[in-house]
């Protein structure tokens, strides 16, 4: 029972907002393929298979980032409790779970084209590099950005079998939208950051943080509204599109007051977010 806590420590499984944030994108490229391809038991079966491995590869990050991180989490009144910085497991098991997890995460890759299969083994080389970004770039958001959303294409390609420039616009605008959601996260961390010295864009812009969140949340809705023109009208499209633009709005004006307490009820917002643009991209041609 001891160590069934603690792999739930590792993985983050008492905390959803992580893998439901990997998700979405995912579930968009999904839903967006599916208004060409119109194979309905496909969808719902790659919905499964991609939420499945959502929260097997979220799950591998964490434990992997704790590895990393452990001498730094110590220091962090955040994650000096963290099994791994607690000393509660050891490094050798803690790769163990890294590794059954990732098997099992490559037994559902296995269920899609090849493109997506080579796509998805691609992926592994940003989802280990990441946790040493913050230590040689202000930017680790950015990266995380491309690693989070790198499932929207893969999603994509899994119902097309091809990579076009729309899919790329879309995995572009998801970029901005985490890096806006997780310079948000990193501002609850940012004076233990600083002393230990760890990087951020919460940290590089932290005397205008709402004007670069604001410009991230731009960006996202400028290439949203570019991809969609075409199925605007008075449609539920139109609505749910119109509703998650708001739900970034929202943030923004929460944001202004500066209270650290709200940076982690901001970021978990997120997920409505996700969830308020998979519904409308499901609805295009309603």
């Amino acid at each position: 029972m001891v160590q069934l806590k603690i792999f739930i420590e590792l993985t983050r499984l008492n905390k959803p907002i992580g893998y439901m944030l990997l998700f979405w994108p995912c579930s968009w490229g999904l839903a967006y393929a599916y208004n060409f391809n119109k194979d309905l038991n496909l969808f719902i079966y790659y919905l499964i298979l991609f939420f499945s491995g959502s929260i097997l590869m979220r799950s591998a990050g964490c434990i992997f980032n704790d590895i990393v991180d452990k001498d730094f989490d110590k220091r962090v009144k955040r994650t000096k409790n963290r099994p791994i910085a607690a000393g509660r497991i050891s490094i050798n098991q803690s790769f163990v779970y890294v590794i059954l997890l990732c098997l099992l995460a490559f037994l559902i890759l296995l269920q899609f084209n090849f493109l997506t299969i080579i796509l998805g083994l691609s992926s592994m080389v940003f989802a280990f590099t990441y946790p040493f970004m913050k230590r040689i770039t202000y930017w680790p958001q950015l990266f995380l950005g491309v690693t989070f959303n790198w499932g929207l294409i893969m999603a994509w390609t899994a119902m097309t079998n091809n990579v076009n420039l729309e899919i790329i616009v879309f995995y572009i605008l998801a970029i901005f939208w985490t890096l806006g959601y997780d310079t948000i996260y990193g501002a609850q961390d940012m004076s233990d950051d600083e002393i230990i010295g760890l990087k951020s864009t919460s940290i590089k812009f932290k005397d205008s943080l709402v004007l670069f969140v604001s410009f991230c949340y731009l960006i996202s809705i400028i290439l949203l509204i570019f991809l969609f023109n075409n199925f605007f009208g008075n449609n539920m499209f139109t609505f749910f599109l119109f509703t998650f633009v708001l739900s970034l709005c929202y943030q923004l004006i929460k944001l202004k007051d500066y209270k650290p307490g709200n940076y982690l009820t901001l970021f978990r917002f997120n997920n409505f977010s996700g969830l308020l643009l998979f519904i409308g991209i499901c609805t295009i041609n309603l």
